[in-house]
Parts: C-alpha cells; sequence; structure tokens
C-alpha cells in the first residue's frame, strides 16, 4: 500500500472511531498506537515502526486523538515460540529508537524504569486476562530478587484494534532489572570474568545463543540444553563461554553427587539455596505445565557480587494455574517437579535439577517452613482471589473490546483446561482451581523428603518402613524390615480410614520384605492416603504417602 494512502486510512479509523469494524476511540487504560508504514512485521530481524503512547494519569481516560506522553522510533518483530504460530493475535518484542531509527534509547514508559526493550504480551489464551498479572505480583510479594514490571494497555496497530496487551520489562541485565555486573568482551581473566551471565534452558528457536548439551540426563535418560541469552554471541568472548560452562557443569556435577547435601562441596556452593526456594514455590503454587523446562532463566554475578548462581527471573505463565489439558496441566494435585515423570515423551522435559533439589531433606524442610509462613501471607487465598477480583473488575470496560476483537469466550483454544460460557466463569475456574491446589499442598508439603511421620517406639522389635516413589504413580513399592517373628498388618487407607489395600502375613519371619502394589491394587484418585504398619495387633510405624 502506499504509504500515504496507509496513514489517511489510520486516521479515517482514528477520527471515526472505528477500525476494521470494531468501534475504538477512549480507554481507562493506556493505549499504544504503532504505525509500520504498511510494513509486515517478521520473527526477525526488526523492521522500524512509529510508536506513541497516549496516558493522562491515574483516574483519567485516554483517547486515541490525545497529544502522547511518549512518541518516537521503535524495532518491532515477533516474539514467541507455540504463541506465534498458532495464534492470530502476536505477541511483539519492541526496541525505543532514536529519531533516525537506528540507535535505541532508554526511556520510562508508565511509570517504569528506563529501558529500551520492552515486551507486549498477546494474553490470548488465558481468557481471565489474568494469570500473567497475579503470578508476577505473587512473586514480587515472595521474592526478594528480580521480577518483571508490567502494565496493562490496549494496542492499535496500522490502524486496527488489537486488544489487550499487557507491556513488560524485558528480561535483561539492567540496574532496575537484573542488577548484575555489564560483561564486556575484554573480560578474560580473573574476577571480571566470573560474572554477568544471564542463561536459560529454553526452546532453541528466537534469537542466536550459544549453548551446550548438559552432561547429566534426568530420570527419562535426557539431557538439557543450556543457552547463554546475554552476552549475545557476537559480544562473548571464547574464555567467557568455557568459564560458564564449566561453573554450571561443576555445578551439575555436585548436584549429581554423593554428597550433593554438602553446605561446602555440594550444590549450594554454586547456586543461591534460597532462589531456588522461591522459584519453586511460585512454580508449583501455579502448577506451570511449562516450569522448570521451558523459559527458565537463571543467572550469575562476578564472584566479587556473591557468585552463585540465582534462578530466575520468572517468565511466562499463561499455561499456569489449570490453563492445560496435557501432561496433567489442569489437575490441582501433584507436583510439577515430576513431569518428566507425568510426561515421559514429552519433547521439552525438565532438566535432572528439580527431582535432586527435592531428595534433600534439608532443602524440602526449609521449603515447607517457607510455603507455611507464606500462606499466613502472600498466600492466603483469600489474598489471592480478592487480586484476581480486582484485576478483572479493572478490565470490565476493555475486555468487552478484547472479546469483540478476539471471539474467544466459550470456544476452545490451545491448550485450555477448562472452557467457561462466560467471562465469569473462566474466572471461578481460576479461583477454585487455586483454592484447590492450595489446599493439596497444605496437605502434600509436609510430605516431600523425610515423610514418616510417627514411629511407635518398641525396644523388642525395630521396624522399618518405606514406600516409593514418592508421590506414588501407576505402582508403589513398600519395604519393611522385621527383627523377629511377627503377624504382620500392612494397610493402605484414605482420610477417611477407608481401606484401599490390606496385607496380612501371621506368623511372618524376621527379615527384609517388599511388596509391589500393582494398578488395581492403587488407589484410583489422587489425593493423600496412610500406610500403616502393626505387628502383633499394634500400630508400630505409619507413613502418609501422595498419589498423583
Amino acid at each position: 500500500m502506499n504509504p500515504k494512502l496507509h496513514f489517511l486510512s489510520i486516521l479515517l479509523c482514528l477520527t471515526t472511531w472505528s477500525c476494521f469494524g470494531q468501534s475504538f476511540s477512549t480507554s481507562d487504560l493506556p493505549i499504544i498506537v504503532i504505525n509500520t508504514g504498511g510494513k509486515v512485521i517478521p520473527n526477525e530481524p526488526k523492521i522500524v515502526a512509529s510508536f506513541s503512547l497516549i496516558n493522562n494519569g491515574p483516574g483519567k481516560r485516554n483517547t486515541v486523538t490525545d497529544a502522547p506522553v511518549y512518541s518516537g522510533k521503535i524495532g518491532i518483530e515477533k516474539r514467541g515460540s507455540t504463541s506465534q504460530q498458532l495464534f492470530p493475535k502476536k505477541p511483539y518484542g519492541i526496541e525505543l529508537r532514536d529519531t533516525a531509527g537506528v540507535e535505541s534509547v532508554k526511556v520510562s514508559l508508565l511509570g517504569m524504569p528506563a529501558e529500551s526493550d520492552w515486551v507486549l504480551n498477546a494474553t490470548y489464551n488465558d481468557k481471565t486476562l489474568v494469570r500473567e498479572a497475579l503470578t508476577y505480583d505473587l512473586n514480587r510479594q515472595m521474592s526478594k530478587y528480580y521480577t518483571p514490571r508490567f502494565r496493562y494497555c490496549e494496542l492499535v496497530l496500522d490502524g486496527s484494534y488489537e486488544g489487550i496487551y499487557i507491556l513488560f520489562e524485558k528480561i535483561k541485565r539492567d540496574k532496575n532489572r537484573i542488577d548484575m555486573a555489564n560483561l564486556k568482551a575484554t573480560d578474560v581473566s580473573g574476577d571480571e570474568l566470573t560474572g554477568g551471565y544471564l542463561l536459560k534452558v529454553d526452546k532453541t528457536e528466537g534469537s542466536p545463543s550459544r549453548s551446550w548439551v548438559s552432561p547429566q540426563k534426568n530420570v527419562n535418560g535426557k539431557t538439557a540444553i543450556i543457552q547463554i541469552d546475554r552476552p549475545k554471541p557476537e559480544d562473548l568472548a571464547e574464555a567467557q563461554f568455557q568459564y560458564i560452562k564449566k561453573y554450571v557443569t561443576d555445578f551439575e556435577t555436585a548436584l549429581a553427587g554423593a554428597n550433593f547435601r554438602d553446605p561446602a562441596t555440594g550444590y549450594r556452593r554454586y547456586m543461591d539455596e534460597e532462589s531456588i526456594i522461591d522459584y519453586v514455590l511460585i512454580t508449583e503454587v501455579c502448577r506451570n505445565v511449562d516450569g522448570y523446562r521451558l523459559s527458565t532463566f537463571f543467572y550469575k554475578d562476578k564472584d566479587s557480587k556473591g557468585g552463585k548462581l540465582i534462578m530466575g527471573p520468572i517468565w511466562d505463565y499463561n499455561l499456569a494455574y489449570g490453563n492445560a489439558d496435557y501432561c496433567d496441566g489442569n489437575k490441582s494435585e501433584g507436583w510439577e517437579y515430576n513431569f518428566n515423570r507425568v510426561c515421559p515423551g514429552d519433547g521439552f522435559s525438565q532438566p535432572f535439577w528439580w527431582e535432586r533439589f527435592f531428595q534433600d531433606p534439608d532443602f524440602t524442610a526449609k521449603l515447607g517452613l517457607r510455603y507455611k509462613a507464606l500462606r499466613q501471607t502472600v498466600l492466603s487465598t483469600n489474598r489471592i482471589h480478592a487480586y484476581i477480583d480486582s484485576s478483572a473488575k479493572s478490565l470490565t470496560e476493555s475486555r468487552i473490546r478484547n472479546f469483540t476483537r478476539w471471539p474467544v469466550i466459550g470456544q476452545y483454544v490451545w491448550p485450555n483446561g477448562y472452557v467457561g460460557r462466560t467471562y465469569e466463569d473462566d474466572v471461578a475456574y481460576l479461583k477454585e482451581w487455586i483454592g484447590k491446589r492450595l489446599i493439596w499442598m497444605d496437605a502434600a508439603m509436609p510430605l516431600v523428603g523425610n515423610s514418616i511421620l510417627a514411629i511407635e517406639p518398641d525396644p523388642t522389635n525395630t521396624l522399618s518402613l518405606t514406600v516409593g516413589p514418592v508421590p506414588m504413580a501407576e505402582t508403589a513399592t513398600i519395604r519393611y524390615r522385621l527383627d523377629k517373628r511377627a503377624d504382620v498388618n500392612l494397610s493402605l487407607t484414605d482420610v477417611t480410614g477407608r481401606a484401599i489395600f490390606v496385607l496380612e502375613k501371621p506368623g511372618q519371619p524376621a527379615g527384609e520384605y517388599e511388596y509391589v502394589l500393582d494398578n488395581n491394587q492403587m488407589p484410583s484418585t489422587s489425593g493423600i492416603y496412610m500406610l500403616k504398619l502393626q505387628t502383633d495387633g499394634y500400630l508400630k510405624a505409619t507413613r502418609k504417602v501422595v498419589k498423583q
């Protein structure tokens, strides 16, 4: 299209308050207007476009004809992988640029710290429009580490009203984002070499990066690809690549080793435990089906500034809170760190790290204490529900336009775990799912790691009782030891006391015993169950177990 005619069509669209058949002129949200001059926005590289941000302040309305608080040139490209390929509403990455459209410039947008790189999140298959916002709010309250900031807005692109977007800070090194050292290509020795690395476990599509394959395999025999997100390949010296590769490999070797729990030589020597706990809690609370295996960032500052790997920042939660119908993504019960066992055939499996962390009782004890404390404050069900209600209310006007532009309410959009008839149905499902999830975690959290809760002492008959795997899957193996002959009663009951399985062995000799529960003997539903061992009519050992 002729650029002049294209500009006139946009002007006509805005002044007549009708863009591609949909009326839009004013909003209670900030408005972003982007004009490419009729060019197609590619996956990469970025093309030059014009950008305007209209925001008259809190409580004031914004109109497309108002003077912008900021306008200038940007570079823009599509971003994302699945969302870009499957959905008509596209996410974008933008870089604020100078008047020539060449050099990047740092600008504060909507009260967020000045930077050049930003992300426009499309929020297409999350019909509540609040899953991302909720997760970032929770993490910001829970964790001392950086959480990306965001603001809701409405987008007009080349005269077309495109609906609600979330303007996010892009994850990058900056004093107001990931506050770590700026690693220059000339930093190839000493303390200067040791920090300024941003890494990730993710799909390999998108911006090119240096990477390597982890030497450690997970439970399914698969290995992770570790990518260096920053510095970019063209800015990364070979000595830097070799340094960070060795550091992460040393971390994995320590984690996989027999002494992985040792505070001096184990994994804690290389990675900050508090950041791991924060990352696990946010991932498990929302049961993000992509958790631990995609969009999983971590970084390392210089040794003089702490030097350990830090998990985060968090990113990408549109498929969380029951919004995925595969790999148990819509179930409120079950640990997400067990994804490799739940979905062994998935092409993007988790690194072995997460199951290994949960094999450390010191780690799980700290995790449980942290969760218990947060349940009284940030993770209070009432607080979370109130945040959802408030966010949904703030979008009352704009979501009507959004769902007129993108009529997905009542329609299945991959991979929805639930399809409501109305927006209110989708919000109610989200709140109900969170309530169930937190109740399940309240019961399951004390059971991770060593979960024998009570053993009645008996000086004449020493017993041991174990069950694995934890949590139980399709089968479970029960092991116990008798130090003298006894009448044995082994039972598995639900929380109401109803017997699921009973094994009786009169006059069983002393020794080691193992019994495998097959699929027909296992509980049919997920939940909390009680395993009890009695000898000669006396209860000797009790263990709570979880069935996914």
